[in-house]
């Protein structure tokens, strides 16, 4: 599908977004390979593909929650804020952004 100047001046227009007339001919070369792109979709053969609602929408395998031992692992709360500018009680302090 090509499109034209005059096509994307309308649709600049009923977007309402201001396009100079020197952008108007780039534009519309821009789009018209957009379009030929999401023509060559319609060339992929899905036959047998199931649809999907979306690419996450699957169970997704979990590992259990455990705390591990170790340097890497959990309770050591005090290593964990030590380079921390402020702490209370083995919390990060940090500025107040939402009121």
């Amino acid at each position: 599908m090509s499109v034209d100047k005059d096509t994307v001046r309308k649709v600049a227009r009923l977007a309402r977004i201001a396009e100079p007339e020197e952008r108007l001919e780039p534009l519309a070369k821009e789009i018209s390979g957009i379009l030929g792109w999401i023509e060559q979709l319609n060339e992929v053969d899905i036959e047998g593909v199931e649809a999907m609602a979306s690419a996450v929408d699957m169970a997704m395998p979990f590992r259990e929650d455990v705390l591990q031992d170790g340097p890497t692992g959990g309770g050591q709360p005090d290593n964990v804020v030590a380079n921390a500018p402020k702490t209370e009680d083995h919390f990060f302090v940090v500025p107040k952004v939402v009121e």
